[in-house]
């Protein structure tokens, strides 16, 4: 299923929808701007939560975690330490974790767990300027990869203080 957002929407204190790729909303986003660290919730259309994301404040790095009621389902780092380009880890319970590799700023990346692409990252379906897709894969976790996939906006353009890159 490929989803649609609006890259100058993910900014901390806006609200917006992801929709999917009918056009049909399909997810709000609720974002909040928070003293102690930034957080966003993921709720159906109908208003339920599906997940929550904060922002880890005594970590190593650009960390942020990803909450299913009061589960931790993910923790989504950006590594310090790599050449010529940035890279993100997905830590899940189990032996599932995922790697996000590519153009994060540019929105070109993927979603890896091994050798597998989960779910793909993309400005070249769309020929509206700040408008990207997140494919996702048949069985994975939407809400999951979509939320890490906002992750990866807010920690490339928080420098931009609006979003916008």
């Amino acid at each position: 299923m490929r989803y649609v957002m609006q890259q100058k929407l993910i900014s901390l204190g806006d609200d917006f929808t992801i929709q999917d790729e009918n056009g049909k909303d399909a997810f709000f986003v609720d974002g909040k701007m928070l003293s102690l660290g930034d957080k966003l919730v993921f709720k159906d259309m109908s208003g339920n939560e599906l997940a929550r994301i904060e922002q880890k404040l005594l970590a190593w790095g650009l960390t942020y975690e990803v909450f299913r009621g009061d589960e931790r389902i993910a923790i989504v780092k950006k590594s310090l330490f790599t050449l010529l380009h940035c890279k993100f880890s997905v830590d899940v319970p189990g032996p599932n974790d995922l790697e996000a590799k590519g153009d994060f700023f540019d929105h070109e990346y993927n979603f890896r767990r091994g050798n597998d692409t989960v779910a793909t990252v993309s400005k070249r379906w769309f020929s509206w300027r700040d408008t990207y897709g997140i494919e996702v894969g048949p069985g994975e976790d939407a809400v999951l990869l979509l939320a890490c996939a906002v992750v990866i906006g807010l920690a490339c353009h928080k420098e931009d203080g609006d979003g916008d890159h």
